[in-house]
């Protein structure tokens, strides 16, 4: 999911990254198996139940923590190359993660043969702004890239008050590349391409990241790096806070007052993931920063596990949505649903029925099994990446 080949390794980094990809399995295991992923909206605050919220609403911060933490990692990985070499690296890297997701990870979202529905979704987000970041690496400091990040960041919802007829060249531009919540684009065969995820503001998160990868260096000494983070953090809590309150500007969605104040707060906090709204990206990164400076030197038993995974992101994202998926496919069929039900031509999901499900603890139940299980694999492989230092290593 990063950028690997980093020479100098910082363990938060790992540590922290390790954490939000165990968190994002638990959504994916709930795509597939919670009774109502396919039928209900769990953050929708006036439906929704506090459990069910939560379950969905904490992994709102996996996406933007691999941008940001992928963009540290591209310059701690350039610290012993040309700018020119850092922006080959990731140029290619960034086409090699689209491919992926053309092929791999469409078939691991569907088990459709046919591709009927091609989905363009976190790898695609990750790899389109790895191609942006390459760009600007090329031909501008990193000071300069963190500016332009923050720009993207805090300026791209002014996008939002265009408002472009549907179908014209400048809706699909804004949708696919700034103001987009997830459009499906005919290909002319039949078939569709889900643009679930647009590409400047997941770009912006990135740049930032590469921006913020100063801090790292050696000489910059470990307890200034620690307060910039504390208060980087704190700040974009507090400004998250106010930007929320008061209403007006960085998101999509406002909040309004529900029938109840537990559903007002839902509300207030359902802030808008598609597009990355500013307020998101502060609700999200702020405490994400925060987790940055606290963990830099812990070393328990709980971030070692974490590290463990942290260590291998592309290695894990792969294999846990195969598994997640195969599972369900090994389910279903368990379950008296027959081969015609279970891939039926309208589903996007084949092997995921609408009508199938279990309840929320059980979801939690296959989550923690599934991450326990992917445990030993991800350990074999992070100890043999660093046994062998082979080229093509670096982009798995």
């Amino acid at each position: 999911m990063s950028t690997n080949g980093i020479s100098l390794r910082v363990k938060s980094i790992d540590t922290v990254r390790g954490l939000i990809m165990v968190i994002m399995a638990l959504d994916h295991v709930r795509d597939y198996f919670h009774i109502t992923a396919l039928s209900a909206d769990p953050l929708d605050p006036g439906t929704t139940n506090p459990a069910l919220f939560f379950t969905r609403w904490i992994t709102h911060f996996c996406a933007p923590s691999f941008m940001l933490l992928s963009g540290i990692s591209a310059y701690l990985s350039g610290q012993n190359k040309t700018p020119a070499e850092t922006s080959s690296f990731l140029l290619k890297r960034g086409l090699w993660l689209i491919v992926v997701e053309l092929t791999f990870m469409t078939f691991a979202f569907s088990f459709d043969i046919t591709f009927k529905t091609i989905f363009l979704a976190v790898l695609w987000a990750l790899g389109t702004s790895m191609l942006v970041l390459g760009v600007f690496v090329r031909f501008f400091s990193p000071k300069a890239i963190l500016i332009s990040g923050l720009v993207l960041i805090f300026g791209h919802s002014l996008f939002d008050l265009l408002k472009p007829a549907p179908g014209s060249g400048l809706d699909i531009f804004l949708g696919i590349f700034l103001t987009g919540a997830g459009r499906f684009v005919p290909r002319g065969d039949g078939g569709n391409i889900a643009f679930l995820y647009v590409i400047l503001p997941w770009a912006g998160i990135m740049m930032s990241g590469y921006g913020l990868g100063m801090i790292y260096n050696r000489s910059f000494s470990e307890q200034k790096r620690r307060k910039v983070l504390l208060q980087l953090g704190i700040a974009a809590i507090v400004l998250f806070l106010i930007l929320r309150f008061v209403n007006y500007y960085g998101d999509q969605a406002p909040w309004s007052v529900q029938s109840e104040g537990l559903r007002t707060f839902f509300s207030f906090m359902n802030a808008s993931k598609y597009p990355p709204s500013l307020i998101y990206t502060l609700m999200t990164l702020g405490p994400i920063l925060i987790l940055l400076a606290l963990t830099e030197h812990t070393n328990t038993k709980l971030t070692r596990f974490f590290t463990v995974y942290g260590k291998v992101p592309f290695f894990y994202f792969m294999l846990h949505f195969y598994l997640i998926h195969l599972l369900t496919m090994v389910v279903v069929l368990s379950s008296g649903y027959t081969w015609e039900q279970a891939t039926a031509p309208e589903l996007f999901f084949k092997f995921r029925p609408n009508d199938f499900g279990y309840n929320l603890g059980m979801v939690y139940v296959i989550w923690i099994t599934i991450v326990l299980a992917l445990y030993f694999p991800c350990r074999w492989f992070g100890n043999y990446r660093e046994r062998n230092k082979k080229w093509w290593l670096s982009y798995l």
